[in-house]
């Protein structure tokens, strides 16, 4: 939430983009998001919001036990590196505005993560930081802002990937901030209003209010967006409170002074320095259209939930990727964007029925070529064997064909998303087609996707007997003011 308030508070306070690039200068830029990434088109543009459940600085430093007492949160092994808070703002040509709520809990399909193939989508960017450090470590590098550094930029860029899988939407910017800079950023504000429909008591988070309007102090405001037990609707009811709470740090901002008031403004951009994350390229331009934010000229939606389950001991959030899709076009309207590149756009030739193919994982995601075999069985391809590399085989992702295998394999390397043209090879038997998968390749979104649209449809007979209630997701939320929330 303060990634989204100090970058609108630059442009609302009247200088120059001259004079607010000096007051950002120590704000840490992020390189996680490429320059041959999907971009928006059309004068459209969308903004990642992410806030770090973390109990650590940006250079991986515990935070003080002061700070940590008031957050009323533990220590840095409470809450690892997960995603809390993940909100895609999306900013029309008009420059209206549509914030969409991602649930924490959304249980995605992921690939390049090692022993995963689904996981909460909170959970990519901690998930793969670990994973990112643990092989530099294997290399040898030792030095621990390095292992920091490097870790978080791979977490950057798999919960990146992971949102731009879910929603189909390309990502232009994006702004990090961790679980301190909510404390710092009520606290810089003197406390914030929220409105609850009913009281609350929770140990966990230490949320403990009456119901209805109230001002709440710093460790309350965190206390108020953290709980999660004892809600009606659970990771649902979390997702609306940050709404509410961006809502009402705007109408404070607003109230305040901190937009005409330089020192209020110097000293929430201290926050902004202390707390915060933006990726490379934010100019005049970004500021000034992320400003319709701190106007309360925004729509708050939350991504839609099919049902709650229990995975492996998990309590998740199953969700439908097409209905999250048609969800997010429908609310954007006609604005014209660059969405996630798909494969076999135009129909396959049919597979010659003597084909047989070979898939093998070179790669260390774990059931990466039982995935990969089950999208071409699907599409009516023979695969008599899936296996790990062997010694001597290639390490990189490559696909190889005997005589009369050209055509099949053409098709194989447009369904798995395989860039490189498929390469003839007098060791590999009359037609057969051999799929080596190495480190870095991902499944198409589109085929991940259809293979979790089958599962859902193989459970409809046991989702109409299920107990478990149809998650309420709440009517979006507008800026005309303070929101009564659960």
């Amino acid at each position: 939430m303060l990634a989204a308030v100090s970058v609108v508070v630059v442009m609302l306070t009247g200088l120059a983009y001259s004079q607010a690039h000096g007051l950002l200068s120590g704000i840490t830029v992020s390189q996680a998001l490429g320059s041959d990434e999907p971009r928006s088109s059309g004068g459209a543009m969308n903004i990642l919001l992410i806030g770090l459940d973390s109990r650590k600085d940006q250079d991986g430093n515990e935070l003080p036990d002061a700070v940590l007492d008031k957050l009323h949160a533990g220590d840095s092994e409470s809450g690892g590196y997960n995603t809390n808070t993940l909100i895609l703002v999306h900013i029309g040509a008009d420059d209206r505005v549509v914030a969409f709520s991602i649930p924490r809990d959304d249980y995605v399909a992921v690939s390049g993560i090692k022993g995963y193939n689904h996981i909460k989508i909170k959970e990519a960017y901690g998930l793969t930081k670990f994973q990112t450090e643990q092989q530099l470590v294997d290399e040898g590098i030792s030095d621990r802002a390095t292992l920091e550094r490097d870790g978080r930029e791979a977490g950057r860029k798999a919960t990146i990937r992971a949102v731009r899988n879910l929603t189909g939407q390309p990502i232009d910017y994006f702004a990090e901030v961790n679980l301190a800079g909510f404390y710092h950023l009520a606290d810089s504000l003197g406390g914030v209003e929220v409105c609850l429909l009913h009281a609350v008591h929770d140990d966990y988070s230490g949320a403990d209010f009456p119901a209805g309007r109230q001002r709440l102090d710093a460790a309350q405001a965190l206390a108020f967006v953290r709980q999660r037990h004892g809600l009606e609707n659970g990771d649902l009811d979390r997702t609306h409170r940050q709404q509410a709470f961006l809502l009402s740090v705007m109408h404070e901002l607003q109230q305040s002074g901190s937009f005409t008031d330089l020192d209020k403004f110097k000293q929430l951009m201290a926050v902004a320095r202390e707390d915060i994350v933006l990726s490379q390229g934010w100019g005049e331009d970004q500021f000034r259209r992320m400003a319709a934010l701190a106007g309360g000229d925004v729509e708050f939606r939350t991504l839609p939930v099919v049902r709650y389950e229990n995975v492996n001991g998990q309590d998740v959030n199953i969700v439908d990727p097409a209905k999250i899709r048609a969800e997010i076009a429908k609310a954007i309207g006609g604005d014209s964007v660059t969405a996630t590149p798909t494969t076999a756009a135009q129909p396959l030739p049919q597979p010659n029925p003597q084909t047989v193919v070979s898939v093998v994982n070179a790669s260390d995601t774990s059931g990466l070529a039982s995935d990969a075999a089950s999208v071409l069985g699907k599409h009516e391809f023979t695969v008599d064997e899936i296996r790990d590399r062997q010694a001597g085989e290639p390490i990189d992702t490559v696909i190889t064909y005997g005589p009369g295998g050209q055509v099949d394999a053409q098709s194989v390397a447009t369904l798995l998303g395989v860039d490189n043209a498929p390469q003839a090879s007098a060791a590999l038997a009359d037609d057969h087609v051999r799929v080596i998968l190495g480190q870095g390749y991902e499944l198409p979104v589109d085929q991940v996707q259809a293979q979790d649209v089958a599962s859902t449809a193989a459970q409809d007979s046991w989702e109409d007997t299920s107990t478990t209630p149809t998650p309420d997701q709440g009517a979006p939320i507008d800026g005309g003011g303070i929101p009564c929330v659960n």
